[in-house]
């Protein structure tokens, strides 16, 4: 069965806008700037090309239109004044929406055209911290609330992982590497999510250190190994959905107990490790609250 939703509800028009649900009906009665599809039962359903109408509105009311005024001009005038707004190359928020359409549409050609787009003015760093991030924010809460698909998120992310190495790639080809310290990246038994993991990637390179970037869902016992040839290592691990929130702690423990030693340390981030007992993990071990925080500690 396909999943892949090319109708929305309303509360997906919510989830994906920022609009909310009730602001909506308002507007379509006040001012009729949707026009719904409705079910036998008279349930609102909207095309892709409404949810695209609804993203501009959003954008056009950050700039300071009012919705009474978007709401007499045509979707043509519309589309010429976010134009206008998307000169601006600080619109983060039209590039979010940008992004958002792409992934609901598939469009890796939207997606690879407002990255350019942004490079004009943008570095990689501030495109991935001012964009990117905001984005997989939003995509993990629509994620939750099933306005999307499992097919969506894999879509963007597989985009935006491609961006990530091949700056990596750029980076590694013009610096020295310093190995006074090792930064062994992965991530726990049956965690996928890799996208915070791999800009750290990017960032430690940056700095000129050595990085083995071991990936998803690696079982801590076999890091030791890493002991063989490398001394002084930061062992780095981004918790997102693994380990179990309830035992987060004794894995954090358990890592400890087979990795620190000989210089060695342990960085933790991620969602879960907000749920870490900072009282009871040893010495060696370094819980980070964001990726800037722990960016100034590399």
């Amino acid at each position: 069965m396909n999943n892949v939703k090319n109708v929305f509800s309303i509360k997906d028009l919510e989830n994906l806008s920022g609009i909310k649900a009730h602001t909506i009906r308002i507007w379509e009665k006040r001012y009729n700037v949707l026009q719904p599809m409705r079910t036998d039962t008279n349930i609102r359903l909207y095309s892709l090309s409404s949810l695209q109408k609804l993203l501009n509105i959003a954008l056009l009311l950050d700039y300071g239109y009012k919705i009474s005024k978007i709401s007499t001009f045509a979707d043509e005038k519309i589309t010429e004044l976010i134009r206008e707004v998307v000169l601006n190359k600080n619109a983060k928020n039209h590039a979010v929406n940008a992004f958002k359409m792409a992934m609901m549409n598939f469009d890796q050609k939207l997606f690879f055209n407002t990255y350019d787009w942004l490079s004009e003015e943008k570095s990689f760093r501030e495109i991935f911290r001012q964009v990117f991030i905001p984005l997989m924010e939003d995509i993990g809460l629509l994620w939750q609330t099933d306005t999307i698909t499992p097919a969506h998120e894999h879509f963007i992310s597989c985009l935006i992982l491609k961006k990530i190495l091949v700056n990596i790639e750029k980076v590694e080809a013009d610096m020295s590497i310093n190995d006074s310290r090792v930064y062994v990246l992965s991530l726990p038994l049956n965690e996928i999510h890799e996208l915070g993991l791999m800009y750290l990637h990017y960032e430690i390179v940056s700095k000129g250190f050595r990085v083995i970037y071991l990936g998803q869902s690696m079982p801590f016992g076999y890091l030791k190994d890493l002991k063989k040839h490398y001394s002084s290592i930061v062992y780095l691990s981004y918790f997102t959905i693994q380990p179990e929130r309830d035992s987060v702690n004794d894995y954090v423990n358990s890592m400890a107990s087979e990795l620190l030693g000989d210089g060695s340390q342990i960085w933790l981030i991620g969602e879960l490790v907000k749920h870490i007992d900072l009282n009871l993990i040893p010495e060696g071990v370094k819980v980070f609250g964001s990726i800037p925080d722990l960016i100034e500690k590399i």
